[in-house]
């Protein structure tokens, strides 16, 4: 088969390797799409990368060709994606179904090959059946659609509150639609970037609010009256949205972190100390997966994608690439601020 081959720092190639083989228990799949995530960028153009050579890729859907024996749930001809998760089911957090927590976890696309490649073999417990109204390209968002529902999870999210979601990427929209559908009430979304406050707005968001125009704090807490969001979910990653969730959550409320920083991020003790004052719920939210597994996350939300609750629009893709150009895919991040959405990259 053809794949794209990550042999050290930006040097990716499209080559030719051996097609995987399945065990008993695993399901082959042709792979049709497969999204560019943020965490992919560090390991071709950083050093993040596990090791070397590898295969990147663990956003992606496609069609199963092949299945093993004791495939059940499974069959040939089925549009699946797949939960790239692989935990070892034994240590004790994934004992209580804490699968993002275990220990001894492996990870399509980081720890083992994705699916940057014509073909990808995995657990047929870790492939997700999706009907035929939802495209290949729209499957590749169930992974960040499920990151986001996780994140709502660990917050207890409970509707009839006002919510607050900094970052209008792929994962706030997607933050956006899940409280929308559990009841909010009231839902401001906050970025830096006009085009995609303008899509939050089309995705329901009430209110949407650049971050770089003067006095933007002052519009956020008129909203409220000042008292705050009940819920206040991070999905930017950076220190000053970090920041931001502080001084914006109520009393009483709860701040979740879905983003994750890649530079340190230091408090004034004023600001910290909002944490007591306030007396908020501060959680954080790690990938995407509950018990059984891969979990209700990735459960739901094939079944509101099919029924058109989870809403879908072609703005959120950027750009496509064919799998041989991927090179050319991934050049466009050593610009991301350019980046206006997912790339996808098609086998």
């Amino acid at each position: 088969m053809k794949a794209a081959i990550l042999y050290a720092k930006g040097d990716i190639r499209y080559e030719e390797v051996d097609a995987p083989k399945i065990t008993e228990d695993e399901v082959l799949i042709r792979v049709k799409a497969s999204g560019i995530c943020g965490s992919d960028i560090p390991r071709v153009w950083g050093d993040a990368a596990h090791f070397y050579p590898i295969i990147l890729g663990h956003e992606f859907s496609g069609e199963v060709i092949e299945v093993g024996k004791n495939v059940k749930n499974i069959k040939i001809g089925d549009k699946v994606v797949g939960a790239p998760l692989l935990p070892c089911f034994k240590c004790s957090d994934c004992q209580r179904g804490w699968y993002s927590q275990c220990k001894n976890y492996s990870f399509i696309g980081s720890r083992r090959h994705g699916s940057f490649a014509e073909y990808i073999a995995i657990p047929a417990r870790n492939a997700i059946k999706f009907d035929e109204s939802i495209s290949f390209e729209q499957a590749v968002f169930f992974e960040p659609s499920t990151v986001a529902l996780h994140g709502l999870r660990c917050a207890d999210f409970k509707g009839g509150e006002d919510v607050l979601i900094l970052g209008a990427g792929t994962i706030g929209i997607f933050t956006l639609q899940w409280a929308r559908i559990m009841g909010a009430r009231f839902i401001c979304v906050v970025d830096i970037k006009d085009e995609k406050l303008k899509l939050a707005q089309e995705f329901g968001a009430d209110f949407i609010v650049n971050a770089t125009e003067e006095k933007f704090t002052e519009k956020i807490y008129e909203l409220t009256k000042g008292r705050g969001f009940g819920y206040v979910f991070e999905t930017a990653g950076s220190a000053e949205t970090i920041k931001f969730s502080f001084e914006f959550v109520s009393n009483k409320g709860c701040v979740c972190l879905i983003g994750t920083p890649t530079k340190d991020v230091a408090f004034s003790p004023h600001l910290f100390e909002k944490i007591n004052r306030k007396e908020f719920h501060l959680t954080g939210s790690w990938m995407s997966y509950s018990a059984p597994f891969p979990g209700i996350e990735w459960e739901l939300t094939s079944k509101y994608f099919s029924d058109k609750r989870l809403k879908f629009n072609n703005k959120l893709i950027y750009k496509t690439f064919h799998l041989k150009d991927i090179k050319e895919a991934f050049e466009l991040f050593k610009s991301p601020e350019n980046v206006k959405g997912k790339v996808i990259i098609l086998s």
